[in-house]
C-alpha cells in the first residue's frame, strides 16, 4: 500500500508555486471578470477602513458640543459625514453583490476548464501512466483535489484579498491617528505571526499528507469495490476491511492531527485579539490621564475622539488577521490540491513523430487517388520531405517484426530478438505459459509501447513513420478483459466505428453471433448497458466486443484471448463468424485454448520472451516438441 511521506521544504515551495499557477490560469480564463472582481473586493474593503476616519470627526464634533452646547451647527456637518457614511456602505454593498456573484460565475467555470484541460491532456498520455498509476488516485484529482481548488477561488482567495485590504487600509489610518498605539498593537501582531507560523505549520504539512492519504484511499476502495467477486469467493473479507481499515486509520490520524492544529489557531489568534484590545484600552487610557503628547501623521492631539475609533479599528485589524490566518489551512490544501493536478496536466503526453497517415482511396486509371468519402479502401500516404512529392501505398496487411527486443523497465528486458513475419491475409498465432510474451507483442505492433531495438515494418514502412492514431485505426483489437460503456448496446458496437450505420452495427452482430442473445434482451439493441456491462454475462459482453471489432471493419485483427470467455457451444457459433471475420485479413491471435489455433497459418511458441518453436499446426506435431507436448496434455502451460 503506498505510504504518505514527510513533506520537505521543496514540497511546500512546489505547492506554492502552483497556487501561483492557479491564480494566473483564473485571470488568463477570465481576462475582464477577474481584474473586476478584484477591484470589488478592493473597494468594499477600504469602505470598510474608511468609518472611523468619519467616527473621529463626529467624536470631535461632540467634544466640541460640550463646550460650545451650539446644536444647530453641529447639526449640519454630523449629518453630512453621515450621508457620505451611508452612501459609501451602499456602494460597499453594490460592490459585494456583484463580485460575489461573479465569483460563483468564475469559480464554477474555472474548475469546468480546469477538468477539461485534466481530462484532454488524459488522453494523450501513453498506457504506461495507467499501468503505474492507481486508477482510484487519479479519480481522486478530479473530485477530492479540485474540490480545495473551489474553496481556493470562492471563499479563501476572496477572504484573503479582502482581509489584506482592510489589514493594510486600517493600518495606514491607525498611523494617521497615533503611532504610540500603533507601536503597542504592532508587538501584538508578532506574537499573532509566530503563533500562526508554529500552529499554521503545524497544519500545513498535515493537510498535504492528508491529500495524499485521500488519493491513496480512494484507490484502495476503488480497487476493493471492483475486486468484490474475487474477494467473496476466496472469503478474503476480513482482510479487505483490515486493509480499508489501515488506509482510514492512516486518513483518520493525518486529518486528526490537520484538524487539531487548524482548530488551536482561531480560538488563540481571537484571545491573542482581545487581550491586546485590553492592553490598548488600558494603554490609551494612560495617555489619557498622563497628558501624554500624542504622536501622529495627522499632527491630531490625544483625545477620546482618537482613542475610542482606534479601539474599534484596532478590534477590526486583528479581526482581519485572524481571518488571514484561517485561511492559511484553505490555502495550503489547495496548494497540495493544485500540485496533484498540475502533476496530471504536467505528464509528458505520448510522443508521435509519425507523418504517415491513412487515407481513403479509389483508383483512376491504375493510380491511387486520396478521397474524402468512405470507399473501404485504404492506403498510407507518405509524403517525402526531399523532394516534396506524395506515394500512396495500399493498405495491405503486412506486418513483420525484426529482431525486436523489449523492456518494460530499462534494466528488465522481456522480449529477446523476436521476429514474426505476418503476410496479408495470414493467420498469425502465439501460444505460450502466461508472461511469456505473447500480449507484450501485440502491444508493440499497436505502439503502447515503443521497442527498445529492432524494425517493425507495416507495409514495409517503419511503424515509428506512421502516426498512432492513423495505426492504430487500421488495426483491430478484442481483449480477454472487455470493456463496455454506460450507453445503449447498439452503441456500444458503434464505437468500433462511430460513423457506422445502424444496419452496419447490426450486420456485425451477426456475424461474431451475438444477434441471438442481444434481440432477447428487454430492448434489445436499444437496452442499456451499465456497470460496465454488469447485466451481462462474461461471454455475453465479449461477443459485444468482437461485434464492435468486425465494425470497424480492420485489414489487421488482434484477439487476445478474444474467446476465452465463452463456452465451447457458443464458441463454436463465434469461431464460423470469426471465420468470416479473418477471411482476407491478417490475423494476430492469442490463446491458451490451443483448438483455437489449429487451424492458423503459423503458430509461435513462446517461452520467456523467446521464440522456441514455430510453423503450421501439422509441423509442431510432427517435431514432437514442446506444442506436441502442450497440444497433447503431456505438458501444461503453465
Amino acid at each position: 500500500m503506498h505510504k504518505t511521506a514527510n513533506r520537505s521544504p521543496s514540497d511546500l515551495s512546489k505547492n506554492f508555486s502552483s497556487l501561483g499557477r492557479v491564480i494566473r490560469k483564473l485571470f488568463s480564463y477570465y481576462p475582464r471578470l477577474a481584474p473586476l472582481t478584484v477591484f470589488c473586493i478592493l473597494f468594499s474593503a477600504v469602505v470598510s477602513a474608511i468609518p472611523s476616519l468619519f467616527v473621529q470627526k463626529v467624536l470631535a464634533v461632540v467634544e466640541e458640543l460640550f463646550v460650545s452646547r451650539d446644536w444647530e451647527a453641529a447639526r449640519p456637518v454630523i449629518v453630512h459625514y453621515l450621508l457620505i457614511l451611508v452612501s459609501l456602505y451602499l456602494l460597499s454593498l453594490i460592490a459585494m453583490t456583484l463580485y460575489t456573484q461573479i465569483m460563483a460565475f468564475m469559480t464554477q467555470g474555472f474548475l469546468d476548464k480546469l477538468r477539461r484541460e485534466m481530462f484532454d491532456g488524459m488522453q494523450e498520455l501513453p498506457l504506461r501512466y495507467f499501468d503505474t498509476h492507481a486508477h482510484g488516485d487519479i479519480m481522486s484529482h478530479y473530485t477530492n483535489d479540485i474540490d480545495t481548488l473551489r474553496q481556493l477561488v470562492s471563499q479563501a482567495l476572496p477572504n484573503l484579498i479582502q482581509s489584506g485590504a482592510i489589514v493594510l487600509a486600517v493600518f495606514a489610518v491607525m498611523l494617521w491617528f497615533s503611532l504610540w498605539l500603533t507601536l503597542v498593537l504592532v508587538l501584538g501582531i508578532v506574537a499573532m505571526f509566530y503563533t500562526t507560523k508554529f500552529v499554521g505549520g503545524g497544519s500545513a504539512r498535515y493537510f498535504m499528507r492528508q491529500q495524499e492519504a485521500t488519493g491513496t484511499m480512494e484507490g484502495m476502495a476503488q480497487e476493493l469495490m471492483s475486486g468484490q467477486k474475487v474477494i467473496k469467493v476466496f472469503n478474503h473479507e476480513q482482510e479487505s476491511i483490515a486493509d480499508f481499515e489501515k488506509a482510514n486509520d492512516e486518513l483518520f490520524e493525518v486529518s486528526r492531527k490537520a484538524n487539531t492544529y487548524a482548530s488551536l489557531l482561531g480560538p488563540i489568534m481571537a484571545n491573542i485579539g482581545n487581550l491586546l484590545y485590553v492592553v490598548l484600552a488600558l494603554v490609551g487610557g494612560v495617555f489619557l490621564l498622563s497628558g501624554i503628547r500624542n504622536v501622529s501623521l495627522s499632527g491630531l492631539p490625544f483625545s477620546i475622539s482618537i482613542l475610542v475609533p482606534f479601539l474599534n479599528m484596532a478590534k477590526q485589524f486583528t479581526g482581519n488577521v485572524n481571518n488571514l490566518s484561517q485561511q492559511f489551512n484553505a490555502i495550503v490544501m489547495a496548494g497540495a490540491g493544485a500540485a496533484r493536478v498540475f502533476s496530471l496536466i504536467d505528464e509528458a503526453p505520448e510522443t508521435d513523430d509519425g507523418y504517415v497517415t491513412l487515407v481513403n482511396v479509389r483508383e483512376e486509371n491504375g493510380v491511387l487517388v486520396e478521397t474524402e468519402e468512405r470507399t473501404r479502401h485504404w492506403a498510407w500516404r507518405h509524403p517525402h520531405t526531399a523532394d516534396g512529392a506524395v506515394t500512396y501505398t495500399p493498405l495491405r496487411g503486412d506486418v513483420r517484426m525484426v529482431d525486436v527486443d523489449f523492456a518494460y523497465e530499462e534494466d528488465k528486458p522481456v522480449l529477446f530478438d523476436i521476429s514474426v513475419y505476418a503476410e496479408p491475409g495470414q493467420k498469425v498465432a502465439f501460444v505460450g505459459a502466461t508472461g511469456a510474451g505473447k500480449t507484450t507483442i501485440t502491444n508493440l505492433i499497436n505502439r503502447f509501447y515503443d521497442i527498445a531495438d529492432g524494425k517493425i515494418r507495416y507495409d514495409g514502412i517503419n511503424v515509428n513513420k506512421i502516426k498512432k492514431a492513423d495505426l492504430r485505426r487500421s488495426l483491430g483489437l478484442v481483449l480477454q478483459d472487455t470493456h463496455l460503456f454506460t450507453d445503449t448496446v447498439l452503441e456500444n458496437i458503434r464505437y468500433g466505428r462511430l460513423d457506422a450505420t445502424d444496419e452496419e452495427c447490426i450486420r456485425a452482430a451477426r456475424l461474431a453471433g451475438a444477434d441471438d442473445f442481444i434481440t432477447r434482451l428487454p430492448q434489445g439493441y436499444q437496452t442499456e448497458l451499465v456497470g460496465d456491462g454488469a447485466n451481462l454475462s462474461q461471454g455475453q459482453r465479449q461477443l459485444i466486443a468482437i461485434a464492435r471489432a468486425a465494425v470497424a471493419d480492420p485489414p489487421v485483427m488482434i484477439l487476445d484471448e478474444a474467446t476465452s470467455s465463452i463456452d465451447t457451444r457458443t464458441e463454436a457459433i463465434v469461431q464460423r463468424g470469426m471465420d468470416k471475420l479473418m477471411e482476407k485479413r491478417t490475423v494476430f491471435v492469442i490463446a491458451h485454448r490451443l483448438s483455437t489455433v489449429r487451424n492458423a497459418d503459423v503458430i509461435m511458441v513462446l517461452d520467456h520472451g523467446r521464440i522456441i518453436e514455430r510453423g503450421s499446426h501439422a509441423q509442431l506435431i510432427a517435431e514432437k516438441g514442446t506444442y506436441y507436448r502442450l497440444y497433447t496434455g503431456a505438458f501444461e502451460l503453465e
